[in-house]
């Protein structure tokens, strides 16, 4: 694309240098950087893009997207504006031909249950003939391609390459996780939502937002930028669900369990197969079931039904594709074993999280609840003893263990951790395949063993290393060595 039509009529200070260039792609990495691209010099949390301009001209990068012109690079067409992050969004749309513009795009918010809803929307769209993408905290899903995700939300620029190239690959509607990290770093902005759903709100990331309101903010923003014509989904049964919807000019939908909602579920059966329930909606009953168990999973399956309901999609179909939905790698995922042991594991890292799978375990767990978790280095410490106390009041017996300590002492994580224990049912184990192991072997034919925090992640972060962990593939060869361990007995 020619520069001056990429840049027109947007309101740059000063534009120095030639107009006329072809520029092929657009870079905030300056290691992404190839020929012919224009490269945004912003700033970061932790670093400063025009550091990097020298090795972004280096690679080839004939334009400068900066907050002040740079004299030293006087044969580069250099952008100027005082707000990069709000240039680099338009410039991103407009490169990439306002892809959101030619998608039913779905946004889901919350502290927990975005990969779930997303997950479980993206089926229920394809099933019901709406080929989509995916853009999630597991992968990315471009037509038919899988990609592994590195972060959550990408930032703006490959947001809108993927939207493009899902167009390209046959798709008709996106799906995205948006957490409140890329709503407050402009991640997402220009993408027109036409459905954003809020799962719920919980303490989380304060770390990095300020405050509970200030991480409650950066989610309402989602809500914010919706026009009239678009939908917001609420579950009306978490207490943010009011202030999220404030200043939101979209059409309003609810869906809850405990209050009353557009979308209610009544007569709640929960087994390990799933859960039978009753679905309300303008009056009419209709007998549900959902393939994932767990309270929280059902408020996961009302998010997605009140998403398609609200695009006019049958009632009927739905719950129908709903039945045969496979379930998301990592959560609440049962891991098949020799010895036929209940062994799940999840995601959960937020007290309530915890809380919700140990609940959601405890309706089907006869015998005894055996928790192991930890807690990830280098991020919200305020949370540790309070994911303790989540696991006391759900299991029967907790293992602390190594998340991704990163580079935080593994002991002193978990120092603070126990500190929110009140009883002794707990014992640390740093090495997390050993921590893993001994529950294994303190479980019964009728216990349950949950483990958690790592979910679908094959590794695990140190300092200075990062090694492969799959929390799935080591309970299979611990069984396998216990059973062996048997035999030779």
């Amino acid at each position: 694309m020619k520069l001056k039509k990429l840049i027109k009529d947007l309101p740059f200070q000063a534009v120095k240098g030639s107009k006329e260039l072809e520029i092929t792609g657009l870079s905030s990495n300056s290691k992404l950087v190839c020929p012919g691209h224009l490269f945004i010099a912003k700033k970061g949390t932790h670093d400063d893009g025009s550091k990097y301009i020298p090795e972004a001209v280096m690679a080839g990068a004939q334009a400068l997207l900066t907050d002040m012109y740079d004299p030293g690079f006087k044969h580069i067409t250099q952008l100027i504006h005082p707000d990069v992050k709000s240039m680099e969004s338009s410039l991103a749309d407009r490169f990439y031909d306002h892809p959101s513009q030619d998608l039913l795009m779905v946004g889901v918010t919350g502290t927990n249950g975005k990969t779930t809803s997303t997950f479980l929307i993206k089926y229920l769209l394809d099933q019901m003939g709406l080929k989509s993408g995916l853009i999630g905290t597991i992968e990315y899903i471009i037509g038919e391609t899988r990609y592994p995700a590195t972060r959550t939300t990408p930032d703006v620029i490959m947001n809108h390459k993927m939207l493009r190239e899902m167009i390209q690959q046959g798709s008709h509607a996106a799906v995205m996780e948006v957490t409140s990290h890329a709503l407050d770093q402009n991640r997402v902005e220009r993408i027109g939502y036409d459905v954003a759903v809020f799962t719920n709100l919980t303490p989380e990331h304060l770390d990095y937002h300020p405050s509970l309101q200030a991480y409650a903010e950066a989610k309402r923003k989602l809500f914010l930028s919706l026009n009239e014509k678009a939908v917001a989904v609420f579950n009306v049964d978490s207490d943010y669900s009011e202030f999220m919807s404030r200043g939101c000019l979209a059409q309003k939908i609810t869906y809850g369990i405990e209050n009353a909602a557009d979308f209610q579920a009544r007569n709640i059966e929960m087994k390990p197969e799933g859960t039978f329930f009753e679905l309300v909606f303008k009056g009419i009953s209709y007998q549900s079931f959902t393939p994932m168990p767990g309270r929280f999973n059902l408020y996961n399956t009302l998010a997605a039904i009140a998403t398609l309901g609200s695009k006019g999609f049958e009632i009927e179909a739905v719950i129908e594709a709903l039945k045969s939905f496979p379930g998301v790698p990592g959560r609440l995922e049962y891991v098949p074993n020799a010895e036929n042991l209940k062994v799940f594991v999840d995601f959960a890292h937020t007290q309530d999280a915890l809380k919700n799978v140990f609940t959601s375990a405890r309706e089907f767990c006869k015998g005894k609840l055996i928790g192991v978790f930890g807690c990830g280095g280098d991020r919200d410490r305020q949370k540790r003893p309070f994911m303790a106390q989540a696991v006391e009041e759900a299991a029967d017996f907790a293992i602390v263990t190594n998340d991704n300590p990163r580079r935080e002492d593994p002991e002193s994580i978990a120092q603070e951790v126990i500190e929110g224990f009140s009883g002794s049912n707990y014992i640390v184990i740093l090495d997390r395949r050993e921590a893993i192991r001994h529950a294994l072997e303190k479980a019964g034919p009728n216990d349950a063993v949950i483990i958690c925090g790592k979910g679908h992640e094959p590794y695990q972060i140190f300092a200075h290393k990062t090694v492969e962990f799959d929390d799935r593939k080591v309970v299979t060869e611990e069984v396998q060595k216990l059973q062996s361990e048997k035999v030779q007995a």
